[in-house]
């Protein structure tokens, strides 16, 4: 029980998938203006993040590493995930249509989004099982979801603020990412006692 409140508590403060492995900084940066698509974002994630970690543990497990094809990992991986996104969001579109468009552009970015490859394959090279591999992708996604609408936030209250014009935009938005970063480096005793 405890490992499990550990592989939590690290994954979203300790080693945040954004801000300390810097792995999905596209979506973090590109899709984090307002809250509420920072949200959308963090929910497609979670639940993209935790199906491909499932099948694509179960691939590597049961036929990559017995057919010694473990080379291929990277490869088979990517094809999983562009054929998840796909099957999901053709899912959603038939089964429910409102949430097909709340999520609108989210799911096809999704594909792109490499922290949803990152975990799948952190979780083989931490030889987890698949209840830890799940429990991590989770903590990830939460991580994930937790910093997009933190700097979202951010983001909107800088959109109000009067910012020097050299600034403005891009400049001032990856400055406070680093600020967001380092505020996310306190955490970093948590997990050594």
């Amino acid at each position: 029980m405890t490992s499990y409140i550990m592989i939590f508590i690290t994954a979203i403060f300790v080693n945040n998938i954004v801000l300390s492995q810097f792995l999905g900084i596209c979506p973090f940066l590109g899709v984090s203006k307002k809250i509420s698509t920072s949200a959308g974002m963090g929910g497609a994630v979670m639940f993209v993040m935790t199906l491909s970690t499932i099948v694509t543990y179960l691939i590597y497990n049961l036929l990559l590493l017995p057919n010694d094809l473990t080379f291929m990992t990277t490869i088979v991986f990517i094809l999983v995930i562009a054929s998840l996104v796909q099957m999901v969001e053709i899912m959603l579109k038939k089964l429910s249509p409102v949430l097909y468009q709340a999520l609108g552009i989210f799911l096809p970015l999704i594909t792109t989004n490499c922290a949803v490859l990152g975990i799948a394959i952190l979780s083989i090279q931490k030889d987890f099982t698949l209840l830890q591999a799940v429990c991590f992708t989770l903590a990830n996604a939460m991580g994930f979801t937790l910093a997009i609408i933190i700097f979202a936030g951010l983001r909107e209250r800088l959109a109000r603020t009067k910012v020097p014009a050299a600034l403005q935009g891009t400049p001032i938005a990856l400055i406070t990412a680093g600020l967001l970063a380092m505020a996310f480096m306190g955490f970093a005793g948590i997990g050594t006692h």
